[in-house]
């Protein structure tokens, strides 16, 4: 506890350096840029002491459909070399919002993939181009924040980060002869056995902009700029590219370049839409410091059925944080995944073995299936790795009490639980007590009008606490009140509102 306590203490520090060892920190000077010396993970010295057979990362991603491109077939090679220095991955995540959302769970997941079949990994935070802000992928020029929500972002997004990792890391059993329990923080005094949570602020807070433009501009050449993808669609678009958002892959490219010379980082992955900035860092590297052995492998973006993206920016983002998104709430998603993505969700968001999942679907198509029992498993491996076990068992406990027609008794913070999740309000005590639910579900907002409310209640559907209500005449009575503060309104399976006695 004591450990896990001072890891959680650094995290929150408003500088990562701690997590860098001293001698990564960046010259202030890119005078020496030049003066290089091999990453000693890089891969030209690979040769290390015999060490035993490790999975193929690549061959394993690529099963389970985690694989759009490469840059180089030698990335596989390097990581079918049971005798090789472990490679070290990295991932970055900009700032823009307080917490991580869907889209970039199989980020972390990849990483995840990595540190199981013993390699190093890194997860980086944009605390300097989160205020610029990475074109890809977007039509518009991102709104600007100011410093004060970035620093606050990355903060936020550190801890989670730093909680998944850990959590993934340490209920794993590593094959290449490290502690099955390790504890891997930001106090691990050997940081290549650690995973590595960063922030690019720490070496761009340095650098002059005469000085980049000066040792790192003159590497770059504008027509290779203007054809990477990201920004010949914004070329062609109304809004156009401004020359902020047009200089984010040189900003994402020396992040590579610093840390595989500073850190021994050699593998970068992302998102399809970052395959431009990766081969641009790769691209850099090979440039400067004149040697191969730098690496970039990119995963599909994880789309919905209707084929649009996951993010921040639609209503009803599936958020990581659970300041953000309840661990209930979370977990429900995944229960209402349409049969036609299960299968694909089961592949790309869990470790679970692919013959599992095979038997998995099999079963689906079986006479007797259950609905939804797939997506019960999907939802408790997902929610597991995000919310840990205490999330799990926070979420199953809330989705069986709330099933409307359950038998489970309700306590106040079950409901409480869900609050920020459903729709709620506030009513005084006195009006609500021996009131007509029909009357109240109106005043409350739940239901349209009385008539919607009498329907429903012909209907079947209107529950109280969850149990069925069948009298119109139904008049709200004191021990109706959960704990004399709280009252569950239900319409079906799905709609929901807490009212809030005061």
């Amino acid at each position: 506890m004591a450990v896990a306590a001072a890891a959680m203490t650094a995290l929150l520090r408003p500088s990562t350096t701690h997590f860098l060892n001293p001698r990564h920190r960046l010259s202030p000077r890119f005078s020496r840029l030049c003066n290089f010396s091999l990453p000693s993970s890089s891969p030209q010295t690979l040769e290390a002491q015999p060490q035993l057979a490790i999975p193929n990362v690549v061959d394993i991603l690529r099963e389970r459909g985690l694989v759009e491109s490469i840059t180089s077939d030698n990335l596989r090679s390097v990581c079918s070399n049971p005798n090789s220095i472990p490679l070290k991955v990295y991932c970055g995540f900009d700032p823009t919002a307080e917490s991580l959302h869907l889209g970039n769970l199989i980020g972390i997941i990849v990483l995840a993939w990595f540190r199981r079949c013993g390699h190093k990994t890194v997860a980086l935070i944009g605390g300097a181009t989160g205020r610029i802000g990475d074109p890809s992928g977007k039509s518009l020029e991102r709104p600007e924040l100011d410093v004060e929500t970035i620093e606050k972002n990355c903060a936020q997004i550190r801890v989670l980060v730093y909680r998944i990792l850990h959590r993934a890391n340490t209920n794993i059993e590593l094959k290449m002869g490290y502690p099955k329990d390790e504890i891997l923080n930001s106090d691990c005094k050997d940081s290549d056995n650690c995973f590595l949570v960063v922030d690019n602020f720490d070496w761009y807070k340095e650098i002059t902009l005469l000085d980049f433009l000066r040792e790192v501009g003159r590497y770059a050449r504008v027509g290779t700029m203007m054809a990477k993808e990201s920004v010949k669609k914004r070329l062609m678009s109304e809004e156009g590219i401004s020359y902020t958002e047009f200089t984010y892959q040189l900003l994402q490219a020396y992040d590579f370049f610093y840390m595989f010379k500073n850190m021994g980082v050699n593998v970068q992955i992302g998102g399809s839409d970052q395959w431009g900035n990766i081969t641009a860092g790769t691209e850099f590297i090979r440039k400067i410091l004149q040697v191969e052995g730098a690496y970039g492998l990119t995963f599909p973006l994880l789309l919905k059925s209707d084929g649009s993206k996951f993010g921040k920016s639609e209503d009803g983002a599936i958020w990581l944080s659970p300041a953000m998104l309840s661990p209930y709430k979370f977990y429900q998603y995944f229960i209402s995944v349409p049969d036609v993505d299960v299968v694909r969700f089961l592949k790309i968001l869990t470790f679970l073995n692919l013959e599992e999942i095979q038997e998995l679907e099999e079963a689906m198509k079986k006479p007797g299936y259950v609905p939804n029992t797939t997506q019960k498993r999907l939802a408790e491996e997902v929610t597991r790795f995000v919310h840990g076990e205490e999330g799990l068992a926070e979420a199953v406990k809330a989705t069986k009490a709330l099933k409307p027609g359950s038998e489970t008794e309700l306590d106040p913070e079950t409901i409480e639980g869900i609050a920020k999740d459903v729709p709620s309000c506030s009513l005084p005590y006195d009006q609500v007590l021996n009131s007509l639910l029909v009357e109240i579900s109106v005043t409350s907002g739940f239901l349209a009008s009385k008539s919607a409310a009498r329907r429903l209640i012909k209907q079947g559907g209107f529950y109280l606490n969850n149990k069925r209500v069948d009298n119109e005449g139904k008049m709200i009575e004191e021990f109706d009140i959960v704990s004399g503060k709280l009252l569950l309104l239900s319409a079906g399976k799905k709609n929901k509102m807490v009212i809030k006695i005061s």
